[in-house]
């Protein structure tokens, strides 16, 4: 007998959060729901076509792990063997105050630890490719992304995300430098940042882009919210596959590539901005992953964070960005 083709394995790296949301809906009681990982998770379920399935690395206190299992088991992409890591802290929970559409406070509490070389190691077998997501801003340090990227083969994309925060002893996220930019980049394939955590990293855009070129990384990308993104491009890199061809510590002759790609519309008259960014870079790289060139990707990544706006909190996103019916 014939066996299927094995599917490829997609690893995405991040920690369950637990949102509280203050001021999504001016006259509604706080909303209580999924966060981060599961944007992103959702995301990837939607984007990646069948000859690929998700493995998450992501912790979660054991006071919420049941329900974390439960939530990872309505995604159609997710692989038979996979399961939410349960570690004996509390779940990581974020308060989220927004004072508009797009400014927020976030104030996280939570004892989830981040990942120590030795038993991230087992988890990376016979992974195809990694998305990573910083949300807690402890899941790497940087010595072992460094040793995930000298040990890691397949293109690694990773949402700088939390780094850029600090924490004080309220819990408060308060922005901070980021210090060994140059170091965190060379880890990685493909890099995501936003606008304020580019200011925290580099004068503009195109001088990150020159830091994060100079030392491996083929993809930068900066969301701007309503704006949309901005993304560089390394010569001669028009896909997943260039990443690996590519030679990682060598300087690549030619000019950068660079161009804006617009928001796509949104439809709600009451847009709920949360995920947003982790939706776009999960589809980005999911679209990656199935074959597109990084113009298509980008483009499917925009019109996903769209459909996010229109959608309220994570638990069946992956059934709304797919235009299907949600599951009662």
């Amino acid at each position: 007998m014939t066996r299927p083709p094995r599917r490829r394995r997609l690893g995405v790296l991040g920690t369950f959060v637990w949102d509280v949301i203050h001021g999504r809906d001016a006259r509604a009681a706080a909303v209580e729901e999924w966060g981060s990982i599961a944007y992103a998770l959702a995301a990837c379920d939607a984007a990646l076509p069948p000859s690929w399935e998700i493995v998450p690395i992501a912790k979660v206190g054991d006071d919420l792990a049941p329900r974390a299992s439960h939530w990872l088991r309505s995604l159609r992409r997710l692989a038979p063997d996979a399961a939410a890591v349960a570690v004996p802290s509390p779940t990581n929970r974020v308060e989220l105050r927004y004072l508009d559409d797009a400014r927020r406070s976030e104030r996280l509490i939570g004892g989830v630890p981040g990942w120590q070389w030795q038993a991230l190691v087992p988890l990376l077998r016979d992974l195809d490719a990694l998305y990573i997501n910083l949300i807690a801003g402890n899941e790497l340090d940087l010595a072992t992304a460094t040793l995930l990227r000298q040990h890691f083969a397949g293109p690694i994309y990773c949402d700088l995300h939390s780094l850029t925060l600090g924490i004080d002893a309220t819990g408060l996220r308060t922005p901070q430098p980021l210090a060994d930019v140059a170091a965190w980049c060379r880890c990685f394939d493909a890099v995501q940042v936003n606008e304020d955590e580019l200011a925290l990293m580099a004068p503009d855009g195109m001088a990150l882009a020159a830091t994060a070129l100079s030392v491996g990384v083929s993809s930068l990308v900066v969301t701007l919210g309503a704006r949309g993104a901005v993304y560089f491009v390394a010569p001669g890199v028009s896909g997943l596959a260039d990443l690996t061809r590519r030679d990682r510590w060598g300087v690549s002759s030619g000019a950068i590539r660079t161009a804006r790609v617009p928001a796509a519309a949104t439809r709600s008259a009451a847009p709920d901005p949360t995920g947003c960014g982790d939706v776009f870079g999960a589809t980005y790289f999911s679209r990656l992953c199935a074959g597109d060139n990084f113009d298509v990707a980008l483009v499917a990544a925009a019109e996903a964070a769209a459909r996010n706006v229109d959608h309220r909190g994570a638990t069946s996103l992956a059934y709304f960005l797919r235009r299907e019916p949600i599951p009662a």
